[in-house]
């Protein structure tokens, strides 16, 4: 019942070519990947660990914005994350994105080269899937990057920086290319494709369901396109019709048909966000930086949500139980590791413990992709407030909740605007119900599992959540008092190895500010 307001393993290869080919950094994109490159190196043998390396990004690269998302704080026993928390950054602030998704994309590169030459269409076009997935990525964190040069090795070592724009429209038509394959009876057949069925730790080789991942993968991108919440702003350049029109036949990922992996985690070999925010291989306790954050704790106590319990574990085990803390509580302030603070270990995102499933591409972003879209104009099938509503119930089930749950959480919300579609506005902001509900229940679903989705949400809309009246948190406020921004940043500063390797490219950009040099899409 909503509380009353006020407004009313195989680990094969899992870094195989990634630890060989590292120099100078983690990685970097001008390290020559041809190095190594070894003829005993198949795509049966590079797709399993590539795959379970992109899970594992997905999953663990993202703290930073956990916690300007509001669903994430530091424990105020620890001491301050300066950068996080100041907003005056280092070139090298979270660089594991910049090298974790290059690194990846070198394996799937060397997958698709080796895959092309001999005639495994297949591996191929997964190949070509996943790193449009990467670098759609990487430019909505960075914008300009290195693109059509960056994995000549020694060919072009100071690899040129594409437009962001263009970078998108290639990875339209990778695509293409893709799904033309996946639909190609003699490209994908087992004998030119030994082991897919094994190698596939998602799909285990349904082409079909490949088919609706590279189709909700160019939906996301094509929702990147639109700005604001009251108007329909578009950005020119990009025929989103036209792209839209090739997902019409074979649809999108729907619920149940999540790209999940389990390669076969185990307490030994756990799951990735398992290993990261609560045990790793050798029984020690990781990730007790975070806690859960106060704004998350209360906006999903204020709606009444059982989800609560699904994202954060209580220390008395209840949901009246559940506490967050401020985001950037100074050291000290805060409360103790072992006390009353909720933790971010949630049973819907490992409900198996160390044992538990990954995931690249959720059921739920899909649906609320698909909700978006057609209250937009840029689909037609059924209407925005079912596609929400299946959403919704398929958030709680995809948490190990029910739709029964569902419906009983959007039913005690009804005429609320963050929650129900058609729920009134309460004040004189955009109109009420409509996008803000479906981005509002957006933040509340992708909790720690797709949060850069949330960032994107944010950027390219300026929504901030908490805006109906009588629940004003906004975004997180610098605590360094030399720092007066109390802005999200847009984007994030480019690697310092790019200023050191690749000067003259890196330099064409321009001095960059994260606070008002934004990614090509971000129109507001």
């Amino acid at each position: 019942m909503k509380l009353t307001k006020k407004i009313a393993l195989t680990f094969i290869a899992s870094g195989l070519l990634f630890m060989a080919g590292c120099k100078k950094d983690l990685f970097d994109i001008n390290s020559n990947p041809d190095a190594v490159t070894d003829a005993s190196v198949t795509p049966a043998v590079l797709l399993p660990g590539a795959l379970q390396n992109t899970s594992r990004i997905v999953a663990t690269d993202w703290s930073f914005l956990n916690a300007w998302m509001g669903y994430w704080a530091r424990s105020g026993s620890y001491q301050s994350l300066t950068e996080e928390e100041t907003y005056k950054f280092t070139n090298d602030f979270q660089v594991q994105i910049w090298n974790d998704l290059y690194a990846n994309n070198t394996n799937y590169n060397i997958m698709v080269n080796k895959a092309r030459a001999t005639g495994a269409g297949f591996y191929e076009a997964i190949g070509r899937i996943m790193k449009a997935h990467n670098f759609g990525i990487l430019v909505d964190v960075y914008g300009n990057v290195p693109y059509s040069e960056a994995f000549k090795g020694t060919e072009v070592a100071t690899p040129k920086y594409d437009k962001g724009i263009d970078i998108y429209k290639d990875l339209f038509k990778e695509l293409d290319g893709a799904v033309a394959l996946l639909k190609n009876a003699s490209a994908i057949e087992a004998a030119k494709n030994p082991d897919i069925a094994a190698s596939d730790l998602v799909y285990a080789g349904n082409a079909a369901s490949w088919i609706r991942f590279a189709n909700t993968l160019r939906l996301r991108l094509l929702i990147h396109l639109y700005n604001g919440l009251a108007t329909n702003q578009v950005v020119p350049g990009i025929d989103v019709n036209a792209e839209i029109a090739k997902t019409t036949a074979d649809g999108f990922i729907g619920a149940g048909q999540s790209a999940h992996l389990n390669p076969g985690f185990s307490a030994t070999k756990p799951n990735p966000y398992y290993r990261a925010y609560v045990e790793n291989e050798a029984g020690t306790q990781t990730g007790d930086v975070w806690r859960a954050g106060k704004y998350a704790i209360d906006y999903y106590k204020y709606n009444g949500d059982p989800r609560i319990n699904r994202f954060y574990v209580s220390p008395n085990g209840t949901t009246a139980g559940q506490t967050g803390i401020v985001f950037g509580t100074p050291a000290g302030a805060g409360v103790p590791i072992g006390s009353a603070l909720s933790t971010v270990r949630g049973p819907g995102l490992i409900p198996n413990g160390a044992a538990s499933r990954a995931w690249i591409i959720t059921s739920v972003e899909s649906l609320f992709l698909q909700a978006e879209a057609r209250h937009r104009g840029l689909l037609t099938i059924g209407t925005a407030s079912a596609l929400l509503t299946t959403a919704v119930r398929e958030s709680f089930v995809w948490l190990g909740l029910t739709s029964a749950n569902a419906d009983a959480y959007l039913s005690s919300n009804a005429g609320y605007p963050d929650v129900d579609y058609n729920g009134p506005w309460v004040t004189p902001a955009p109109a009420g119900g409509g996008l803000f509900t479906i981005l509002s229940q957006k933040w509340f679903a992708l909790n720690s599992i797709a949060t850069y989705e949330v960032w994107t949400d944010y950027r390219r809309t300026d929504y901030v959540l908490g805006s109906v009246v009588g629940y004003t948190a906004g975004p997180p406020i610098s605590v360094d008092p030399g720092n007066t921004s109390t802005r999200i940043p847009r984007r994030l500063l480019y690697p310092q190895n790019e200023y050191n390797y690749n000067p003259a490219n890196v330099g064409a950009e321009g001095t960059v500010n994260v606070f008002n040099n934004k990614v090509f899409w971000d129109l507001n």
